[in-house]
This record gives C-alpha cells, structure tokens and sequence, in this order.
C-alpha cells in the first residue's frame, strides 16, 4: 500500500471513527506528512515498510533540528497513534512504533499570571462601546470557566443559563456544566441583555460571541484581542488564550479545589493532564521560597 493511500485512511480514521478535534486531526496530518517526506528522502519507502530503527532516526533528527521537547513528543503520539491504526487495520504485520518514548523529563511547564496579572488584563476592555463589553466577557467568561478558547468561540447563547449561572460546554459526545462567578455572569449579562442584539447581523444566529460583522468570532480574532490586551496590560509575559485555562486551573488548585473537579472543569479525559498543575504549584512555591527566605 502506497504511503498517500495510508495517510488518506489514517486521516478518515480520526475524523469519522476517532472523531477527533480538527486541531488535532491537522496536527497529526501534518506530523505524519513530515515523517513520510524525510522516510522518502532518505530511504526511498513507503510508511508501511518503516522498521523501528528508522522512526528512532527520524525522531533523532527532530531533536537535531532544534525541536522543542513538546513539538518532539507530539510527534512521538502522531506517529504511534497512525501506527497502531495500521496495525489495527492488518496493514502491517507489526508496530514499528511501540518502542518509541517522549522524553518527559524536561517538559515545559505551562506559564501562568498572577492574580494581580488576570486582574491587570480583565480591566483593560474599556465598557464604552459594543466592542468593550463583547470582549470584557469573553476574558471574563474564559478566566472564570478555564474553558478552551475553540469552546468559548463555540458557545451558543442557549448554552448560558445566567439565573443560574452556569454554561454548558459541548465537546464530542461530552457535555460539562462549569459554574461562574458573578463577575463572570456580570458581565456577560451586560452583554447579552444589551450589547449582543444589536451586534448580530442576524436575528437568528445563535452564536454568543460575535465579531463586528455580526458574525462568530473566529479563534484568530479572539487571538488578536488578547494581545491588543496584553499589550495594553503591559505583562512582559507571552498570554494565549491558553494561559488563562492555566492560570484558572493554577489558581484554584493554589486556594485549595480538588483536582479531580478541577479535571471535571477542565474536561480532561486522563487525571494526568491535570496534575501537571500541581507540578506548576510545586515550582511556585520554590521560587517564592528563593525569593523570599533570607538564608535561601
């Protein structure tokens, strides 16, 4: 079998049975495309043929190449994970991948603000205008829920309950019901009673959070408010959208939450992705001690 017929069935494989997220569908077609360039380039095969030496020297020339520990170890699981679906399918008489192993011990921990940090940057939206108030409750929304921010863009006006404070997040076949706080609700309340209805260009769209055109906000529009935000904040730190899920995960761990409601909150299907914060916490604390302790 050819190697553009393996990736075909593979990427079918991850949207129709999987039913994997489209971030990760493209980033597990883009590794294994890689994998299959360099495999020709330098032996001339198909995917199918690849020995484990092979895929050893492939992941070798990644970490040559100046790849972070992350970009290494997602291509570690993009190549097992295609592997084992050929292997699955008879396509292959072994996994050429099974012996491969990220290497964990320097993984990057995720960077979180300070609680004076979220507050410098949930005060910069200014609520002057429709353009204030739409992004003061997305950062409001986003912070108070540790939602993603694909799942805040998502978001349906019906997917809020605000007598009852709370909103429902659709992922896959998963349904999570996250509380918010009343500065949270607050300003979204603002939003929706008053600042929505005259934004949509629609009567019936049914989006939350639109952009000028009336329209969804796009995962690139809410990017760049963020920064024009941060900017504005002036925190030297680089601020995804990502953060602030960090930074709300951090935070309440920090003041004493269960991780295993955090994971709940989160929507994180394995207890691991969760405890990287306690790591996180762990490191806080050891810096602060540095800094702080006379003797230190």
């Amino acid at each position: 079998m050819s190697s553009d017929e393996s990736i075909v069935l593979f990427e079918n494989y991850l949207k129709n049975t999987k039913k994997s997220a489209q971030n990760t569908i493209s980033s597990y077609m883009r590794d294994i495309r890689q994998l299959d360039a360099y495999i020709d380039l330098h032996f001339e095969i198909s995917l199918d043929s690849v020995s484990d030496e092979q895929l050893n020297k492939y992941v070798t020339h990644l970490r040559n190449s100046g790849k972070s520990v992350a970009t290494v170890s997602r291509n570690i699981a993009s190549i097992k994970c295609f592997y084992s679906f050929l292997r699955s399918q008879g396509k292959i008489q072994g996994n050429p991948a099974a012996k491969l192993v990220p290497d964990k011990s320097y993984q990057k921990l995720p960077q979180i603000l300070t609680n004076r940090e979220v507050e410098l940057l949930l005060e910069q939206p200014e609520c002057i205008d429709a353009k204030g108030y739409r992004d003061k409750a997305m950062l409001e929304v986003l912070y108070a829920t540790g939602i993603r921010v694909t799942e805040l863009i998502n978001l349906n006006v019906d997917d809020v309950n605000l007598s009852a404070g709370f909103l429902t997040c659709h992922t896959k076949n998963k349904t999570r019901l996250i509380p918010m706080h009343k500065k949270a609700i607050k300003a979204l309340k603002e939003y929706v009673d008053f600042i929505r209805p005259d934004m949509i260009a629609d009567p019936n769209e049914r989006s939350l959070f639109v952009n000028v055109n009336g329209e969804r906000m796009s995962r690139q529009g809410f990017w760049k408010i963020i920064k024009t935000y941060q900017q504005k904040a002036h925190i030297s730190k680089d601020i995804t959208p990502h953060t602030l899920r960090h930074s709300f995960a951090a935070h309440l761990l920090e003041n004493g939450a269960d991780i295993k409601v955090i994971q709940e909150m989160l929507g994180h299907a394995d207890i691991s992705s969760t405890q990287i914060y306690s790591q996180l916490l762990q490191k806080h604390i050891k810096d602060e001690y540095k800094k702080a302790h006379p003797r230190a």
